[in-house]
């Protein structure tokens, strides 16, 4: 019997770090969606420094999330020998993978807001600053329970903040360093004139949808495997996401009058709105969730750039910044028992949880950004800016004339 309950440790243990690796390789793949993303939407003087942004932003965040933020988050380092690292099969190991492609989101969604414009290697001393430092931070408070603030809200308002795939964890903390970045570097060289604003298209729609279909597809990895263990794996969390953004989408494209950048991101911000609540949400709930945030999404993009003018690229803030705040907010509404939901959950410690997240990227952004800014500067000169970043910084064009 003691053969037979060890095999079938061992067989769990195995399931569990291929389910998880899966998990990471489904949202390495999202990195791609948005590298093309921004490569659509940019103008093509700018693309080549788009997709060299996304893959060394990646690169620098692996460095910094390994050596020093996977500690900061979860109190744990891999200094040991490798045959203590591959116990479980490795499992903690393909843990802290999976873990560092929501980290590295975190640039990749400041590089969409910051595009154009921004120096190079600033953007990725940056990029190492917010992902060794500043992002695991909140991540380990909230996922790891440091601090004692999820002890504390659980006390103060009778759960814990419930944020299952990182709504607030990643996505609003992302659109909130990213407006900081943005509001520091101020709008691109001839984006208005005489106070209004002067179109800029997007250079590639079908690079645009490409991108925004990576990251859907991706995004069930995402959402899905944030379980980490397959007994844990629900079905509902597929679902949940699969409505949310049916529900962006449709919403979006209604609100956006049939715009592609509009309909293309439409579902982006329904998964985005859906990450917290995934896991207890009825997916009636999730629809609507993801229709507020495909609304939400079109109104505020277009009050950013035209009433506010504050010339975020992507909409990043929008997008993620502000969708992903409404489903920290959410989740403690559609997720309650009232609602169709699982319960567990508190509207008050999602309110406080939300905005606890917002501060700590706004200013932490501000921090990182103002620092660099002041040391070294973060922004192009302005002939290099009009001549592009592909040139100014690369060298190249992203289609030869020849």
């Amino acid at each position: 019997m003691d053969n037979v309950g060890s095999a079938v440790e061992t067989l769990m243990q195995g399931t569990n770090t291929l389910f998880i690796l899966l998990g990471a390789i489904m949202v390495l793949a999202m990195h791609a969606g948005f590298a093309f993303l921004e490569v659509g939407t940019v103008r093509q003087k700018n693309q080549v420094n788009a997709l060299s942004k996304i893959i060394t932003d990646l690169g620098v965040s692996t460095l910094a999330y390994f050596f020093i933020g996977y500690q900061v988050a979860y109190g744990m380092d891999f200094m040991a020998d490798a045959a203590t690292l591959t116990a479980s099969h490795g499992y903690e190991l393909v843990k802290f993978f999976f873990l560092m492609t929501f980290a590295a989101a975190i640039p990749a969604i400041v590089s969409g807001g910051i595009a154009e414009r921004a120096r190079f290697y600033p953007q990725l001393l940056a990029t190492f600053l917010i992902v060794s430092l500043l992002y695991p931070l909140f991540e380990g408070m909230i996922w790891n329970g440091n601090y004692g603030f999820q002890a504390w809200l659980e006390d103060f308002a009778g759960a814990p903040f419930h944020d299952f795939a990182g709504s607030v964890v990643v996505h609003a903390v992302g659109g909130w360093i990213a407006l900081a970045a943005v509001v520091l570097l101020g709008h691109r060289k001839g984006r208005y004139r005489n106070g209004k604003l002067v179109a800029f298209a997007p250079s590639n729609i079908p690079f645009l949808a490409l991108g925004a279909w990576i990251l859907a597809v991706g995004w069930f990895g995402f959402n899905v495997m944030s379980a980490q263990t397959v007994d844990s794996i629900s079905g509902l969390v597929a679902v949940n996401s699969l409505m949310a953004m049916v529900g962006g989408t449709l919403a979006a494209m209604l609100a956006g009058k049939n715009d592609p950048g509009f309909i293309h991101n439409g579902p982006l911000a329904g998964l985005v709105a859906v990450c917290a609540g995934s896991d207890i949400m009825h997916p009636a709930g999730s629809l609507v969730v993801g229709a507020v945030a495909g609304v939400l999404f079109v109104w505020t993009f277009t009050a950013t750039q035209n009433r506010w003018k504050i010339d975020d690229v992507l909409g990043v803030w929008p997008l993620h910044g502000l969708c992903g705040a409404w489903g920290g907010i959410a989740a403690g509404i559609f997720g309650s028992t009232a609602l169709g939901g699982l319960g567990g959950v508190s509207l008050t410690a999602q309110l406080i949880g939300t905005l606890a997240g917002i501060g700590i990227a706004f200013v932490g952004g501000l921090v990182v950004y103002g620092a660099i800014k002041a040391l070294i500067g973060i922004r192009l000169s302005e002939e290099e800016e009009y001549q592009g970043a592909d040139l100014s910084i690369h060298k190249i064009h992203a289609i030869s004339d020849e």
